[in-house]
Formats: C-alpha cells, sequence, structure tokens
C-alpha cells in the first residue's frame, strides 16, 4: 500500500513538474502547440461539418414517409451532370399520369402508391394579403398525402369525391397561413386565389420544418384531378411515390416498380431506365459516398500535420532536455529514479499535445457549425470525433514524447552535474 502511495506521489510531483516547464517557456509551447491545433482542427472541422450536413439531409428526406421510395423523371438535385449527361436527363420523356396508374394498379408490393405534380413559385392571395413567390404548388391523390409523410393538423384531408368532383379544394402549410391570415381568423372555409382560381381551404398541414436552407411546409396542395383541369395532363411529368407493405420488402418494391415502368415506356431489355427513383436510404448512401473522399483528403493532410507537429515536438523536447540537464542532474543526485525522469518528460509531450488538441477541438467545432448557420440547421457537437481527437493528440504525444524521456532519463547524473 506505502509503495502504491509513493509511486502517486511521484506521479503527481512528475505532473506539476512537468506543468511548471510548460508554463515558465510560453512562448515556445505556443509555437509547438500549433501543428497540433491545425491537425485537430482539419479533423473536427470537417467531420462537424459533414455530420451538419447528414443531419440536414435525414431532416429533409422525411418529405418521404418510411418504407417509400420516388420515382421521377430526373436523378435527384436535377439534370445535373456534364452537358452532354445533361442533355440525356432533359431529353427523357416525361412520366404520364398513365404510367403512373399501371405502377398504382399493378404493384402487389405497395401499400400506397402516390402521384403527384409540382410546380415552384407561387403566390397565394387572400382578400388584401399574399405570399412571397415561393410557395410549391403541389396536385395529388389521396395516397400522394400518405407517401409524403404529411398530416393534417386541423380541418380535414382530400376525399374521393373531391377527386370525382373536381373540386377546388386546397390544404395549405403552417408558413402559408401564418402569411395570410391573422391568428383571430381560422383558415378552414376561407377562399384563397393561385394564379387566378378560387380554392377553398379545407385544411393545415402539421409542419415539418426547414431542411438546407429550405421549408418543407411552405405549400399549397389541390387534388391531382383539379391540377389535371387547371394546368393540363401534359404540363409537367408526373411523380410517383410507392410506400412498401413494410421494411423488408422495400427493395423487392423498387424492382418491381421499375419493371412495371419500363414496360409501360417500352424501354427495351438491356437498355438502361429512363427514369431515376431514390429513397431515404439512397440518399443518404449517395451523399456518404460522396463525402468519403472528402475524408479520407482531410484525414490524410491532418495526418501529415499531425506527424510534424510530433516531430516539431520531439525537436523541442530534446532542446529542453539539454537545457535542464544539470537539473535533471540534481533531480537524480537527491534521488529521483529513472522512471521519475521518464514519466516527467512524457507527461509535459503529453499535456502539449492536449492542450492543442483541446483548442483545435473547440476551433473545429466552431468552424464546422458554421455550416448549420448558413443552412439553418441545428448546431452539433461530433462527440466521437471529439473523443478520437483528443486520443490521437495523446498519442502524438506518447509516441514524440518518448525518445527524449528516454534520453533525459539515462543521463549520467555526474556528466549532468558537470553540464555548464
Amino acid at each position: 500500500m506505502s509503495r502504491m502511495l509513493f509511486d502517486l506521489a511521484s506521479l503527481k510531483e512528475s505532473f506539476a513538474m512537468a506543468i511548471a516547464a510548460i508554463r515558465a517557456n510560453k512562448l515556445r509551447s505556443s509555437l509547438t502547440l500549433l501543428g497540433i491545433v491545425v491537425g485537430i482542427f482539419s479533423i473536427i472541422s470537417v467531420m462537424t461539418g459533414i455530420g451538419v450536413l447528414r443531419n440536414a439531409i435525414e431532416e429533409g428526406i422525411t418529405q418521404l414517409g418510411a418504407n417509400t421510395f420516388q420515382i421521377q423523371k430526373y436523378p435527384p438535385g436535377g439534370p445535373g451532370g456534364g452537358g452532354r449527361q445533361r442533355w440525356r436527363f432533359r431529353n427523357r420523356k416525361d412520366i404520364t399520369y398513365e404510367q403512373a396508374l399501371a405502377v398504382r394498379e399493378k404493384a402487389t408490393l405497395a401499400g400506397a402508391v402516390g402521384i403527384e405534380v409540382w410546380d415552384f413559385g407561387k403566390i397565394v392571395h387572400w382578400k388584401g394579403e399574399k405570399t412571397n413567390p415561393n410557395v410549391g404548388l403541389f396536385g395529388e391523390n389521396i395516397d400522394g398525402i400518405v407517401t409524403n409523410n404529411w398530416l393534417v393538423a386541423t380541418g380535414r384531408g382530400f376525399t374521393n369525391q373531391d377527386f370525382e368532383l373536381t373540386r377546388n379544394v386546397v390544404l395549405l402549410g403552417k408558413p402559408v397561413v401564418e402569411k395570410l391570415f391573422p391568428p383571430s381568423v381560422s383558415p378552414i372555409g376561407e377562399v384563397v386565389r393561385i394564379d387566378g382560381t378560387q380554392y377553398e381551404v379545407i385544411g393545415v398541414f402539421a409542419p415539418k420544418g426547414g431542411s438546407l436552407g429550405g421549408n418543407q411546409d411552405n405549400i399549397a396542395v389541390i387534388p391531382l384531378s383539379t391540377w389535371f383541369q387547371k394546368y393540363g395532363k401534359a404540363s409537367r411529368s408526373v411523380n410517383i411515390m410507392v410506400k412498401a407493405i413494410n421494411r423488408e420488402v422495400v427493395n423487392d418494391a423498387i424492382e418491381q416498380a421499375r419493371m412495371i415502368l419500363r414496360a409501360a415506356r417500352n424501354v427495351p431489355p438491356g437498355e438502361p431506365d429512363d427514369f431515376d427513383y431514390f429513397s431515404n436510404d439512397s440518399v443518404l448512401k449517395q451523399f456518404n459516398e460522396f463525402t468519403f473522399y472528402l475524408r479520407v483528403g482531410i484525414m490524410l493532410v491532418s495526418f501529415i500535420a499531425l506527424v510534424v507537429a510530433g516531430i516539431g515536438i520531439m525537436n523541442i523536447m530534446l532542446v529542453s532536455v539539454t537545457e535542464r540537464t544539470r537539473e535533471i542532474g540534481i533531480r537524480k543526485a537527491v534521488g529521483a529514479q529513472k522512471r521519475d525522469i521518464l514519466s516527467q518528460f512524457i507527461f509535459e509531450a503529453v499535456i502539449l499535445c492536449q492542450i492543442g488538441g483541446i483548442f483545435g477541438i473547440l476551433l473545429g467545432i466552431t468552424a464546422g457549425n458554421i455550416v448549420s448557420i448558413l443552412i439553418s440547421a441545428p448546431v452539433i457537437i461530433p462527440w466521437d470525433w471529439v473523443v478520437i481527437g483528443f486520443v490521437t493528440c495523446s498519442t502524438v504525444g506518447i509516441i514524440f514524447g518518448v525518445y527524449p524521456a528516454w534520453k533525459a532519463s539515462t543521463l549520467d547524473p555526474i556528466e549532468a552535474l558537470r553540464y555548464e
């Protein structure tokens, strides 16, 4: 027991001496920290930024319900890519309502098949009030409410009669209601105007929130039959949203819907699909694939920065050993053992790295969360990478502090006392 207490007291003394040595050389210690700060900052800032974007994407794709995938003319994000690729997407034929009905009628693994068309940039008028020209107008069938994961908070949803009679009724998102109606006025039963057509408000959606700087709730939804009567069936390509009967058959449901749509669009065997599809999981997979090489690149740069910082720490520690040779001799002369000297200098290297790591972590979290401010996403702290960063900088301190500490501990006390 007494031996253990002696060892603890010795370690405590070595720790205190390491702190004192760092304080005595503030400028040199600060310059030594820079490499560690840069390396840890690079890792934490990028991983924080990627985490913010991932959370925003996860929140954004909740526009699709659980076990739901969407089939559309263009890839997610629109007809991007190079010139030839872009024109290939633009030259695709629109998905028609009849083709969407074929999927709805033949997809046996689907619990619901939503059919929608939409346009952006609409203005909704009510009496003397109007919204900004940024409202999304959707035409939906009944299943479209389910597959879009919309919930009606007040009023009612669509009925079969609304579609059969092509009624001019509309469901509004909460931001549209807040923009048009004062708190004392219920929007239910009121008449709004969109593109010169009057619609009776029959319900208001529960809010879903924003994502990537956008607002999923800034919408107005009318029956699909009403849309076709107002804008025509050939006005836009139709989107098809399929909700599988359970999670286990999602992939089979995707394949079944693809085959049905290929047949309806007369795509020859062996030819690629002339449409695209995505699900919550596929969007996240694409994001992870896109950021993989970015993460690898940053990790490589950070590793190089940490190695360079470790070499710098080793050099500074060797200089420190040389400067304090006489001090080491005195300690050994009064009874300090080899392990006491070894632990003192290893503590000094590790503490230097940990201080740099803490600054790097704090700066990295701050810089990474600038992304969250820009896209109005929640701030995050990547605790897993904080722990990894802290362990990494401690490891660097141990690896690059061992040799100077060993050199200090093996000094001959008589020769050390003679050192000038």
